[in-house]
């Protein structure tokens, strides 16, 4: 089975969403990133129980879209139920690590 990928894990959180689920009055309203601005964006996977044993190798996969698992995304801070086919682009994601922009993934480990 060598090359052989599995899923473990997939999930979807909107970016406009990153630092809250909340458009409530009085809550955190969604919000655009600003291109060319560096933004942390923390997020946290549901737990899941997998083992992973010698020689395993794990892969991130860091995307703006899966469709057609999830619908599509402009790549535009739009109301994406309603936009048009002009309002989608193309989107370049950066993934920063260095001394003052380090990213990280947290992995527990339970024995």
């Amino acid at each position: 089975m060598g090359g052989y990928q599995m899923l473990v894990r997939g999930e979807i959180m909107r970016g406009r969403y990153r630092n809250s689920f909340s458009a409530a009055p009085g809550g955190v309203k969604p919000e655009a990133f600003v291109p060319g601005k560096i933004t942390q964006v923390k997020y946290t996977l549901p737990d899941v129980a997998h083992t992973f044993k010698k020689g395993h190798k794990l892969m991130i996969q860091i995307q703006s879209s899966w469709f057609p698992l999830a619908d599509r995304n402009p790549q535009k801070f739009v109301d994406i139920y309603h936009c048009n086919d002009s309002d989608f682009q193309k989107a370049t994601i950066k993934i920063h690590h260095d001394a003052v922009n380090a990213s990280k993934i947290v992995l527990p480990v339970l024995k």
